[in-house]
C-alpha cells in the first residue's frame, strides 16, 4: 500500500498493470475500503491494457481519519432529516470528489477512466460533471442521482442499516456476523454468495483499520448531497451505467434515472444482480468498462478490435 497527499489529506492507494498505460480509477462505496475492488477484478482490467488504481476514501482504511469530527448514527441522522434539520457535516461528497482529483494530481495523471460503485458512483458522476477534462470515460455502478422521487431502499435493508453495528474492537465476531448478514441480503438472487470470502474481506478491513463513525459521516455526506440531475446533464464523457435488477438498496429505477440524466449514457441492466459485484460478473463487467473506455475520443484503445 502506498500513500499520497491529496486535497489536504492522505489517501492510501495501490495499483495494477503498466504504469505507462491509461488509468482506470476505481472508487469505493459507503463505508468500504479499496479492497472491495478485489484483486482478481483489478487484474482483469489490467490485462485489458490499463493501469488500475484503487484507493481508500477519506475516513476509511489507510486514509486520513475524521474520527475527531462529530458524527451521527444512521437512525439519528434519518430522524433529524425527517424533522427538517440539517446537521453539520465533517465533509461533503464534493470534498470526496476533490480527494479523487487530488490523487490524480499527486500521481501526475492528467485524466483517467473513472469507475465508481454505490457512493463511489456518485463521486465518479461528480468528477465527470465538475472536472470534465480529467475524466476520459465514466462508469457508474449500482448508484443513483439523488432524485428524491426515486424508490427508497427495501424496508428490511434500511432496518439493517439503522441497527447499531457491534464495535469490532470489542466484539469482532458480532461485527463480522452483522456484515455477512447484510452482505448476503443485498447480494441479489442470481449469483453465488461466498460467505467465506465475504468474512475474510471484512476481517481484512478490520485489520487495515476501521474508522469509528466513518460510515455515519459518509452516509451524512450522501444524504445531504441533494439532487445531482442538473449537473449530470452536463456530462460529456462516454458513460456506462451498470445496475442489477435485484438491487434492494438502490432499485433498478436508480440506474435507469442515472442513465436518463446523462446525455448519451448506455444502460447495462444485469438480471439478478444485487448491490454487489460477484465473481461470476468480473469478466463481463470488466469488458463492458473497457468497451466504454474505447468510446473516449482521447483513448488509444478506441480503435482496437473487441477482445
Amino acid at each position: 500500500m502506498k500513500t499520497a497527499n491529496s486535497n489536504g489529506i492522505t489517501l492510501a492507494y495501490d495499483s495494477f498493470g503498466d504504469d505507462a498505460a491509461e488509468v482506470i480509477l476505481l472508487i469505493s462505496g459507503l463505508g468500504t475500503q479499496m479492497i472491495r475492488w478485489v484483486q482478481p477484478f483489478c487484474r482483469e482490467l489490467a490485462e485489458l491494457g490499463y493501469r488500475v488504481i484503487r484507493f481508500d476514501n477519506r475516513d476509511t482504511g489507510g486514509s486520513t481519519s475524521f474520527e475527531k469530527h462529530e458524527t451521527f448514527d444512521v437512525g439519528t441522522l434519518v430522524s433529524l432529516l425527517m424533522e427538517g434539520q440539517r446537521p453539520p457535516l465533517a465533509y461533503t461528497l464534493a470534498d470526496m470528489t476533490a480527494d479523487a482529483i487530488g490523487l490524480l494530481d499527486a500521481l501526475a495523471i492528467p485524466n483517467a477512466h473513472v469507475v465508481g460503485r454505490s457512493m463511489g458512483g456518485m463521486i465518479a458522476q461528480m468528477m465527470a460533471s465538475e472536472y470534465p477534462s480529467r475524466v476520459l470515460s465514466l462508469t457508474s455502478i449500482m448508484s443513483s442521482t439523488g432524485n428524491p422521487a426515486l424508490p427508497p431502499p427495501d424496508p428490511d435493508v434500511m432496518a439493517m442499516m439503522l441497527k447499531p453495528v457491534p464495535d469490532p474492537a470489542s466484539n469482532e465476531a458480532g461485527f463480522l456476523d452483522h456484515g455477512v448478514a447484510f452482505s448476503r441480503r443485498i447480494s441479489g438472487t442470481a449469483y453465488t454468495f461466498d460467505e467465506r470470502a465475504c468474512r475474510v474481506l471484512l476481517q481484512e478491513e478490520v485489520r487495515r483499520g476501521r474508522e469509528r463513525g466513518g460510515f455515519g459521516r459518509q452516509f451524512a455526506a450522501i444524504a445531504l448531497a441533494g439532487d445531482r440531475r442538473s449537473r449530470l446533464a452536463m456530462i460529456t464523457a462516454p458513460t456506462l451505467v451498470i445496475h442489477g435488477t435485484k438491487d434492494p438498496l438502490f432499485s433498478p429505477d436508480c440506474g435507469q434515472d442515472t442513465a436518463a440524466s446523462i446525455p448519451g449514457a448506455e444502460l447495462m441492466l444485469i438480471e439478478g444482480m444485487g448491490h454487489d459485484l460477484p465473481a461470476e460478473l468480473f469478466t463481463p463487467v470488466a469488458q463492458a468498462i473497457d468497451q466504454n473506455a474505447r468510446r473516449s475520443q482521447s483513448s488509444p484503445f478506441r480503435t482496437r478490435d473487441p477482445q
